[in-house]
């Protein structure tokens, strides 16, 4: 931390305490306990930086050289690289670095290609897909028809001869793929042959595996000639919480109308400064090794918790994730399995299973991924010690002496792997030792 830094935090402290000492709580929590909530990562300490920059003060409404406002040079300069990166890294011809999030961004690309009522195609939520993919919770679920296609449960693949079945019968727009807990990856090749055999237009949410498509380590929907793709900027990609809506050149001026002035007001420049600065990491050889790292360890801990007992949602992974059967595997809800796991300094969250018969807030199961792990620097040895207590621990749930005796040694193994971003003005054995 600079010296900058430790003066913000020091006038935090002094007219805030309370928000100061909830801050500082949760950087104890993500030190001392493992983070494997797939959709979290930990972020660069140069996205910090920005994020928390005097950008932050400005109001950009537009785009680069049609803004609403004056005194853009710099804005202007900043969302040139991000935009110029972005196709770079994607190889695509267009993007819009502007969307707030991951669910405006597919807001933003639903409302600038499709009209009220026209036919999507995506998958079946409790199969993997996501809430921004027609829920019919979600405000999309409303505007838009939502038809499902769903994976065999055998092993999570996809029947395309079912899918294209669908197709035909429903006549979609727009053909989505994409999802938030799908352990393996998509033939994106045959998704543009369905789509272009009834007129529709390709469309991937890639947010979960983002990064590990940024780094070529899975494969990426415009080689498979997709219109448009979007992605979250943080999960494996490691930056800011922001979303990218990434296509063809003709359709940059609908996808661009769409996010401003259609769904958004001004931009967030010090998120685009740090969507810069992520991509221009995410370009680096080091990024290369650890996009291959996070599939590693993937590989690892789905293969360690199979050995021990543990069921899997489609056998193992091809990805960063892994969804975990608690109730066939320990007879246990997933509330129940995310709680316990709480209590022994492991993250993980509840997760529905393909046509789960339980609510969603009790679902069977739980979702695991490796991209916050393997940032601390943990490797295939480590995720054998994390299957080993995440199974001790399901399996002793509600002995609260045995899972004590956990939480204390993983949050002893934690201090071995630093947390990016986290200052330490001592070391953190040394401050555990303090707070007891």
């Amino acid at each position: 931390m600079n010296a900058v830094e430790n003066d913000c935090r020091a006038a935090l402290a002094e007219y805030d305490p309370e928000v100061e000492s909830a801050l500082r709580g949760e950087e104890r929590r993500q030190e001392r306990g493992v983070e494997l909530i797939p959709s979290e990562n930990y972020t660069y300490p140069e996205v910090l930086a920005a994020l928390g920059s005097v950008l932050t003060n400005k109001y950009s409404e537009g785009y680069p050289g049609r803004r609403y406002y004056g005194g853009q040079m710099y804005t202007d300069a900043i969302e040139h690289l991000a935009r110029s990166r972005a196709c770079a890294l994607f190889r695509c011809e267009h993007a819009n670095v502007q969307a707030l999030s991951g669910s405006p961004m597919n807001q933003a690309a639903y409302l600038g290609l499709l009209e009220p009522g026209d036919t999507v195609l995506a998958m079946d939520l409790s199969h993997g897909g996501h809430l921004t993919h027609g829920a019919p919770v979600s405000h999309m679920g409303k505007i838009f028809r939502f038809v499902r296609y769903k994976t065999d449960p055998a092993d999570g693949s996809i029947d395309f001869g079912e899918l294209r079945r669908v197709a035909r019968e429903t006549q979609p727009r727009l053909v989505l793929c994409g999802y938030t807990s799908y352990p393996r990856d998509y033939d994106y090749a045959e998704f543009r042959r369905v789509a272009d055999e009834v007129g529709a237009l390709a469309m991937a949410d890639i947010s979960h595996v983002g990064g590990l498509v940024a780094a070529g380590t899975m494969r990426n929907p415009f080689d498979a000639g997709f219109d448009v793709v979007t992605t979250t900027t943080h999960k494996s990609l490691r930056g800011p919480r922001a979303g990218l809506v990434l296509c063809k050149k003709e359709l940059a001026d609908t996808i661009d109308r769409s996010v401003f002035p259609g769904l958004q007001g001004g931009p967030h420049m010090n998120t685009i400064a740090a969507i810069a600065i992520t991509l221009r990491k995410a370009a680096e050889p080091e990024f290369t090794v650890y996009a291959r790292q996070v599939l590693a360890n993937a590989t690892a801990l789905a293969r360690e918790l199979l050995a021990r007992g543990a069921r899997l949602v489609t056998g193992g992974t091809d990805n960063h994730m892994m969804v975990l059967d608690t109730a066939a595997s320990f007879g246990l809800d997933g509330k129940v399995a995310e709680e316990t796991l709480d209590a022994v300094s492991i993250t993980v969250n509840k997760q529905i299973v393909p046509d789960d018969p339980r609510p969603p807030l009790r679902p069977s199961g739980i979702r695991l991924g490796t991209p916050a792990v393997t940032t601390r620097g943990m490797r295939e040895p480590e995720m054998e010690r994390l299957a080993r207590a995440i199974t001790e621990a399901l399996a002793s749930a509600g002995n609260a002496t045995k899972l004590e005796r956990l939480r204390e040694e993983v949050e002893a193994f934690c201090l071995g792997y630093p947390v990016p971003g986290i200052a330490r003005s001592v070391t953190v054995e040394a401050r555990l030792r303090a707070e007891g």
